[in-house]
């Protein structure tokens, strides 16, 4: 699509036209741009690539110090763009032939899977974009499955009760005793714990060191 095709189709739906200030990082100079007050994030940086002879998958733009994606939560975004306004235009280099580059730290973040329903999406976008919560915290949250929270807020709510009858530290213990025994897991047919007195006939597991193994090494000349 060419840019007087962008322009128009979005003039159609926006006929407030500004004119914003569009600074490349890099040696290039300031241009200026009148665009609609009210245009999608994916057309802007089309018109900036046209106008600008620049790759528009390569560009990143930037607006009031804070970085405009195309899309949210599979929602198309809209840049709410004033008179005067500044817009930085960022290039990013293209990877080497045969080398495989990362567009950005975004990638290392915590990311939601694709199948991933789209509540759990809204919600995962109002604390990352509106809260503000860190990674770890994300991750914490969405790693867990609802019978999971369940029990988390089944466990706040017995506290109190606990404490009132004076069992904290009781109900704490037999919460660490419960968490141990779930989370032990079960050995399948042929497996051997790493204690000996749980696997049959005592057998040890290959390079266990214990006073047998010292005094036979001993005994054998090995030490």
């Amino acid at each position: 699509m060419r840019m007087e095709d962008i322009v128009e189709e979005t003039i159609g739906k926006h006929e407030n036209m500004v004119e914003i200030t569009v600074k490349t990082i890099g040696p290039a100079r300031p241009s200026r741009l009148h665009v609609p007050s009210s245009i999608k994030v994916l057309d802007l940086r089309k018109l900036i690539a046209q106008k600008n002879h620049l790759p528009v998958e390569n560009l990143k733009l930037i607006l009031q110090g804070k970085v405009l994606h195309d899309r949210e939560d599979e929602d198309e975004v809209y840049a709410r763009l004033n008179d005067g306004d500044s817009l930085v235009v960022a290039v990013k280099p293209r990877a080497p032939v045969g080398l495989s580059i990362d567009d950005d730290d975004e990638d290392l973040k915590f990311q939601l899977p694709q199948s991933t329903s789209r509540w759990k999406k809204k919600v995962y976008s109002f604390l990352l974009n509106r809260l503000k919560l860190p990674d770890i915290i994300l991750m914490a949250i969405f790693s867990l499955s609802l019978k999971a929270w369940a029990l988390v807020i089944l466990w706040f709510i017995l506290a109190p009760i606990a404490h009132k009858w004076d069992l904290g530290p009781l109900y704490i213990l037999g919460t660490g005793f419960c968490l141990i025994f779930l989370n032990l897991g079960r050995r399948q047919p042929g497996d051997v714990s790493a204690y000996s007195i749980f696997n049959e006939d005592f057998r040890e597991l290959p390079g266990t060191l214990n006073a047998d193994a010292i005094d036979r090494d001993i005994r054998t000349g090995r030490i």
